[in-house]
């Protein structure tokens, strides 16, 4: 096993740049420091440390061991803030992944059912759908918002369930939505620069179904995983981009962009995931609950 007493005075040696200034930093005898320091070189069996001038710099094992020691440390002062927190229940944590999939636009009025809880702190992750749920099962996530339901893995042992279902809508600048383009939508996305979601999303494939049954060739000049960031490059002008009803109540932080067609027929599905732990989070049982209500649909 690892000392990790032995450890923490190598990182602090290696921070404060000597044994001697890490001796004044911690108020011991520098003896006593290198000694722990030189038992720890002896268990991994490589030199850490090695002179430079009036101090020490890390040799190539010490940059691998200083790399690890830095994850270690800092976790550790973290931890001691969670258990305080908790232990004081002044803090409601809820950790969120969001998937390259969805409307980001959309999370807003998702996590609105809780947004009102006395002192939340709210971390919101994005990432590819994988990466998310291997946090979940890792417990680093309470929750993971994505297009579709968990996948079946017996190691996992995940559960979901869909939170919203929301029509798409069309929104663009004013200066390409005129009420002649209006007037001729869907048709008209056929003479317009399109912003569309990435592969990464469920929804670009119905998109590009919808266009294909349609006999509707786009002109796409850009692609997007945020649905935010589409927003933004809508409004300078760049093209018109499809948002769901629930993040279309949001577009409207996003000044001059003006609302081109309905499409009542298309949906955007948001599904709740989250592991054994996570169905006892009360936080999350709040999100789905007003879902099941009908609060996000």
């Amino acid at each position: 096993m690892l000392n990790f007493r032995h450890l923490y005075y190598f990182w602090m040696v290696a921070k404060q740049g000597g044994f001697a200034r890490a001796a004044d930093h911690l108020e011991m005898a520098v003896q006593t420091i290198s000694a722990q320091v030189r038992d720890l070189e002896k268990a991994l069996g490589h030199q850490l440390l090695k002179p430079s001038g009036r101090g020490v710099v890390l040799t190539e094992a010490g940059q691998a061991a200083y790399a690890r020691a830095e994850e270690i440390f800092q976790l550790g002062q973290s931890i001691a803030e969670e258990v305080r927190e908790a232990g004081t229940a002044q803090v409601a944590r809820l950790s969120v992944g969001l998937s390259d999939g969805i409307s980001k636009l959309a999370a807003h009025a998702l996590l609105e059912p809780v947004l009102a809880t006395p002192q939340l702190r709210l971390l919101c992750h994005e990432g590819e759908l994988d990466e998310l749920l291997s946090e979940l099962a890792l417990h680093q996530l309470d929750v993971v918002f994505a297009g579709q339901a968990a996948p079946r893995n017996a190691n996992q042992r995940l559960s979901s369930e869909r939170i919203a279902r929301s029509a798409l809508q069309w929104y663009g600048p004013a200066s390409l939505v005129r009420k002649s383009v209006r007037d001729r939508f869907p048709q008209s996305l056929q003479d317009l620069p399109v912003l569309l979601p990435t592969s990464h999303s469920p929804l670009r494939a119905t998109l590009d179904n919808w266009f294909q049954d349609l006999g509707i060739r786009p002109r796409i000049v850009g692609e997007f995983e945020d649905s935010a960031l589409l927003a933004v490059f809508a409004a300078r002008g760049l093209g018109v981009f499809p948002v769901s009803q629930l993040g279309a109540k949001d577009v409207g932080l996003v000044r001059g962009l003006r609302l081109l067609g309905e499409c009542p027929d298309l949906h955007e599905e948001v599904h709740a995931i989250w592991s054994r732990r996570g169905q006892h989070h009360p936080l999350v049982r709040r999100i789905v609950a007003a879902a099941d209500k009908g609060g996000a649909a």
